[in-house]
């Protein structure tokens, strides 16, 4: 069965899930830009004014999980696709990690966001926000930080890679449904079907296939040195002079106490918020506490 899509054509059902104090909604648009190597790189705008924050989606994710937020805030902002996400171009190498992440994005926040006052990003977004931050500091005066430290390994991961490394390919809607609600037990059904709605295609036979990109498949190896190139990020932390929070999900295993306690070592200013009954995707089990959170950062 063809399923219709429409990306603007849901927003009234994140309205009305959460009750949003919403009067109307507000205008949204994709945008795009080439970048030097030809790659694409998309984002949706929200708003008329020139975007207050700039949105950072994780890994297996499109800049769409942030529509609640956004919505809740009532902001002009802009989430950007990262590369091999969403409508943006997949790179030629495969190779996804946040400081190559944050080149793409320090070129968007200057094309669509100049004056932005605020960068959230979450998981991989998160960890790009970070290298962002220490490469850029003119672009991040403030950041938030949702759900990941750069003590993250495959352990405390698991739960999400063993999500997002299973199948591409799905023979119905129904079938990509049941997995995913499977593998997100903090999540609304209604708000799940959106996400798949947004971060996968109906094939011509009628199967479904995630957009992400997925024609890497590290070796054990790899997957080491990844994770030694993320614990870099601690040094970058600790050298930061801008204002950064710390979003945990109060059910998510991929912060630890130990995480949050290094954290506060190299970066003692650094806030630490835990939003109870969330998991990793704090943003999509809990979107109102977070978009409340943001808020008071963002008018701090």
């Amino acid at each position: 069965m063809k399923i219709d899509y429409d990306e603007f054509s849901m927003f009234g059902e994140n309205v009305a899930e959460y009750s949003l104090n919403v009067s109307s909604l507000p205008k949204v648009e994709r945008v795009s830009m080439q970048l030097s190597d030809q790659r694409t790189l998309s984002a949706l705008k929200w708003g008329n004014g020139s975007p207050e924050i700039v949105f950072v989606h994780g890994s297996a994710q499109n800049a769409h999980t942030w529509d609640t937020v956004i919505l809740a805030m009532g902001v002009s902002a802009v989430a950007i696709d990262l590369p091999g996400h969403g409508h943006s171009s997949w790179r030629k190498d495969g190779n996804y990690e946040a400081g190559v992440l944050a080149v793409d994005v320090a070129t968007a926040i200057e094309k669509w966001a100049p004056t932005a006052k605020l960068v959230v990003g979450m998981s991989l977004g998160g960890l790009t926000t970070v290298a962002l931050a220490g490469m850029r500091p003119d672009l991040a005066n403030k950041i938030v930080v949702v759900d990941i430290t750069p003590g993250v390994n495959a352990q405390k991961s698991k739960a999400i890679t063993d999500f997002v490394n299973g199948p591409q390919s799905f023979a119905s809607f129904a079938e990509i449904l049941a997995r995913t609600i499977e593998h997100n037990p903090t999540r609304s059904e209604s708000s799940l079907r959106r996400g798949i709605l947004h971060n996968a295609k109906q094939q011509q036979d009628g199967s479904w296939q995630w957009r992400y990109d997925r024609s890497t498949h590290p070796s054990p190896e790899d997957s080491t040195r990844r994770v030694e190139r993320i614990a870099e990020l601690w040094p970058v932390i600790e050298k930061l002079r801008c204002y950064m929070m710390l979003v945990r999900g109060g059910v998510s295993p991929v912060v630890d106490d130990a995480d949050v306690a290094e954290l506060l070592r190299r970066k003692p200013d650094a806030e630490v918020l835990v939003v109870d009954g969330a998991g990793h995707s704090v943003q999509g089990d809990r979107p109102v506490e977070l978009a409340a959170a943001l808020t008071r950062v963002l008018r701090g």
